[in-house]
């Protein structure tokens, strides 16, 4: 049966506007002609005028985050323990049977800047889809921030889900959540408006903190999910194993079965 593949999945590269200032990637590439002399490193005698026009290889050497990019968050992300007290697995210990499930995406794209989705929000869009969660179904949102992405505002950009709505897909099963917005959580920039007044600690990264009750994962920076129907795909998102990393880089894509 064809299948068609949709790429969910934002390119790693610089100069654009992806993550804050302090955790911004470097990428260094390196090109035929400067690498001609790692060439000829491996084989004394041998010279640059010897090799086909001259060229070596092409190479990059990367100075990033887990966090780049489209990536996979570990419960160690969140905090040392998860589901009340056991220690956290990172990025190499995620079931892959999470990482490859049915997709339903909820359209939140209504939603202001800063807004944090609640229980409610999501019971209401699963009606109106109609959908009825099942275990391990691998829910995305789709939030304002996803038309952002690499814009100088993207990092303000996007409702987030609360620990409330969290916790909703969490109690019925789903491990793997993601987003088109930089964050789970509502823009750390307009949750700090709200803590200046408040001051209430508990609503800072409160979605994420929900893997303290029950562990699981989630995608952030995620695009073109505008593009995708609510249901009727499935999703491919397994992570880059790094040993006992709170992250991985993925390559999500959703993929249709088309008759």
């Amino acid at each position: 049966m064809p299948r068609r593949i949709v790429d969910l999945s934002v390119p790693l590269e610089m100069n654009i506007a992806s993550d804050p200032p302090m955790a911004l990637p470097r990428i260094d590439y390196i090109d035929h002609q400067a690498s001609a002399a790692q060439i000829l490193f491996f084989f004394p005698g041998l010279t640059q005028e010897q090799l086909p026009r001259g060229e070596g290889w092409a190479v990059e050497q990367l100075n990033v985050s887990t966090h780049n990019g489209t990536h996979l968050d570990a419960p160690w992300h969140y905090g040392s323990t998860m589901s009340d007290g056991t220690r956290a697995i990172t990025i190499d210990e995620v079931p892959l049977e999470w990482c490859f499930n049915p997709g339903v995406k909820l359209d939140f794209r209504h939603f202001e800047d800063g807004y944090v989705v609640t229980a409610a929000d999501v019971e209401a869009e699963l009606k109106r889809i109609g959908h009825e969660l099942r275990p391990l179904d691998i829910v995305v949102v789709n939030t304002s921030a996803g038309a952002r992405y690499g814009q100088a505002d993207y990092l303000i950009k996007g409702c987030g889900m609360g620990r409330e709505a969290t916790m909703y897909l969490l109690e019925r099963g789903v491990r793997v959540t993601g987003t088109d917005a930089w964050s789970w959580d509502a823009p750390f920039a307009l949750t700090a408006q709200q803590y200046a007044q408040s001051h209430d600690p508990s609503i800072i990264w409160e979605g994420h903190r929900a893997s303290m009750e029950i562990g699981y994962c989630h995608m952030e920076k995620l695009t073109a999910l505008e593009t995708l129907p609510a249901t009727g795909f499935e999703i491919s998102c397994f992570p880059y194993k790094i040993k006992g990393a709170s992250a991985g880089f993925t390559r999500a894509v959703a993929i249709f079965e088309e008759d």
